[in-house]
């Protein structure tokens, strides 16, 4: 429906018949302005049609007709007028970006990721385990002779645990052969380490990682940290590896759900080791907890064994005793 117009003047009252004097003329209605831009803009049918064809917005004129009526002249002057000049646009023109092309280790690693993600069903378990005794344990190492000039890291711990674990859960350490519709089980361990480099993620593998002591584990461990941090990880490095750990504590980031490694059936991330309220015989006392999560293919590892190799490995990370019962 159109909007009402400007209402007309109101007739004067005429005087009454009494002899008394006439009562003094009704006031006239005067009509109330809308304020431009107002809510409903007043103008005749005509008006909004020519508007409307014009494409000319009424609720951006003031009208110049009686009470702020807009008028046809109104309407084409809006036409009429010189557009206004566009506010500077505040987005980005790319001269503060810059583009880097995927290539080399990067280019790889970011293909595996994704055939990994998509081919294998990933269940991610997650476990908080106090590892005290470990580090009270790493403490005394560290004054051994046997360890004197040895880095001795927690992941050194873990990959000891790992490696004894997978003896009693071969199927971690196992893979799905797809062209022949086949597990396969692998009595031997190349572990994985994921490092951060500047040429991007790689993962070197520890060979025969099952074999070795824990101090060849730490020297080894180095070694390949260092060779990784000089950017001379050769691409046969990287290969045929069987089972992962990613240290994603030295970033001081507790957990995550990492991504298996192609060609794998489990990764582990360690997360940061911190000092956290524990209860320990019905007294909350501080300990060192660490949180660990466990990634498997499910096609190869069910639930119990991966709940199984994971509470293994969170076992001899809280009291590294228990390695003599495996």
């Amino acid at each position: 429906a159109a909007a009402p117009v400007a209402a007309a003047p109101a007739p004067v009252a005429a005087p009454a018949p009494a002899p008394a004097p006439a009562p003094a003329p009704a006031p006239v209605a005067t009509p109330v302005a809308t304020p431009p831009g107002g809510y409903v803009p007043l103008a005749k049918p005509p008006v909004r049609k020519l508007a409307k064809d014009l494409g000319v917005d009424l609720y951006a004129l003031s009208g110049s007709g009686p009470g702020g009526v807009i008028t046809r002249e109104d309407v084409e002057a809006a036409v009429a007028a010189p557009a206004a000049a566009p506010s500077p646009s505040t987005a980005d023109n790319g001269t503060r970006e810059r583009r880097v092309p995927i290539k080399g280790v990067r280019k790889a690693t970011a293909q595996a990721m994704v055939d990994s993600a998509f081919t294998a069903p990933h269940v991610t378990e997650f476990l908080t385990v106090d590892v005290t005794p470990m580090m009270e344990l790493r403490a005394r190492l560290k004054n051994a002779p046997e360890f004197r000039g040895v880095k001795l890291t927690p992941l050194a711990f873990a990959a000891k645990a790992v490696v004894l674990a997978a003896r009693r859960t071969p199927d971690v350490n196992a893979t799905w052969d797809e062209a022949a519709q086949e597990i396969v089980y692998k009595d031997y361990v190349h572990l994985g380490i994921a490092a951060a480099t500047p040429r991007g993620l790689v993962v070197p593998k520890v060979r025969d990682a099952d074999r070795m002591s824990l101090r060849e584990l730490a020297v080894a461990l180095e070694e390949l940290a260092t060779t990784a941090r000089d950017g001379k990880t050769t691409p046969a490095d990287m290969m045929g590896g069987t089972i992962t750990i990613t240290n994603v504590g030295v970033f001081g980031v507790d957990t995550g759900t990492p991504i298996i490694n192609p060609g794998e059936s489990a990764i582990l991330a360690l997360g940061a080791i911190r000092d956290m309220p524990w209860v320990v015989d019905g007294q909350v006392v501080p300990r060192k907890v660490c949180q660990l999560a466990l990634s498997f293919d499910h096609r190869v590892v069910d639930g119990q064994q991966g709940s199984q190799f994971l509470a293994d490995v969170g076992a001899l990370l809280a009291d590294p005793g228990v390695a003599i019962t495996y």
